[in-house]
């Protein structure tokens, strides 16, 4: 049987079940997500917990808690040894277990082509959400990891100078995971967040901004990048998903004065477990900074949002 010691699993796995079934507690709605994503590291186990870390996030960023998750893997299954595909379900199966929900099933598919993700349920207090339409104008935008995963993982494949460090560094923040800012979202009820992922942090507080209606300022001084990112994307190792984030989010983006270039690009950087971006209310602030440094999260102070300028949803300078 999976791991469960508060008994929330009626009937699973263990016994080829055709699905699972669980007791959700009482006045608690259901957060539902799913992500599947390429590999990033080279460890199976490692990218089993990445896996998991990314498809986590979907529902820390409502202000959730994570409950129950099946598995989705792609794997060619005549052309690699299935032990790998093992050591990707079971470092999975553990981040799922650091997170505090079960791995209660999964499909394979026989395919060319590694990609792993889980379909998540998370329980939400109904009245508690975060959700992308409620920025305000004199909110500020916190952010709670470093941007480049994208650039680090194309320098990883590419076994480019550094590579091995690159990896470590992916390791080390690609796995942890988002509840700490998701506590913030639950105990001072903020009203707005987003975990940052393929779209780049530009793409995501995009689509808050025009759900909003508002308009998002972001400074690319103050963000914060993985260490030799910016070195990679000056020597062109910027996934072609950036450069479409980039292209797309255009029409709608201002720069209020000459910016860098390489920090402009490593802002669409697609994110794998990204961290998230927080909408805090200027009164609230130091409560969330002080419950996030008591968490051991670290975060920055990376813009806020503004009344909405010439339908220029994002700003940067």
């Amino acid at each position: 049987m999976a791991h469960d010691p508060d008994g929330r699993l009626l009937a699973g796995r263990a016994w080829h079940e055709d699905a699972a079934v669980l007791r959700i507690p009482p006045g608690k709605a259901l957060v539902q997500s799913v992500d599947v994503i390429a590999p990033l590291v080279n460890d199976p186990a490692r990218f089993g917990a990445i896996a998991a870390a990314n498809a986590l996030s979907d529902i820390y960023a409502m202000g959730g808690e994570p409950w129950c998750a099946l598995n989705i893997a792609f794997f060619p299954t005549s052309g690699l040894d299935l032990e790998i595909l093992r050591a990707m379900v079971q470092g999975g199966a553990d981040m799922l277990r650091e997170a505090g929900a079960l791995l209660v099933g999964g499909h394979t598919v026989d395919d060319a082509e590694i990609r792993f993700g889980f379909s998540v349920t998370g329980l939400v207090d109904a009245d508690a959400i975060a959700v992308n339409d409620a920025l305000r104008p004199g909110d500020i935008l916190l952010l709670t990891k470093p941007l480049g995963v994208g650039v680090l993982s194309t320098a990883v494949k590419a076994k480019w100078e550094g590579w091995e460090e690159g990896e470590e560094e992916l390791w080390r923040w690609c796995s942890r995971l988002n509840r700490g800012g998701a506590r913030v979202i639950r105990e001072l009820g903020l009203r707005a967040a987003t975990d940052v992922t393929g779209f780049g942090l530009g793409g995501h507080v995009l689509e808050m901004a025009r759900a909003s209606g508002v308009s998002a300022r972001l400074a690319l001084d103050s963000l914060p990048l993985l260490p030799r990112a910016a070195d990679y994307a000056k020597n062109g190792l910027v996934p072609a998903a950036g450069h479409a984030n980039r292209a797309y989010c255009r029409p709608w983006t201002r720069a209020r004065a000459p910016v860098d270039a390489i920090r402009e690009i490593l802002l669409f950087d697609p994110q794998s477990s990204g961290g998230l971006a927080l909408a805090v209310p200027a009164d609230k602030l130091g409560a969330a900074e002080r419950l996030l440094a008591a968490q051991g999260e670290e975060y920055w102070r990376i813009g806020e949002v503004e009344p909405l300028q010439d339908d220029a949803f994002l700003l940067v300078e």
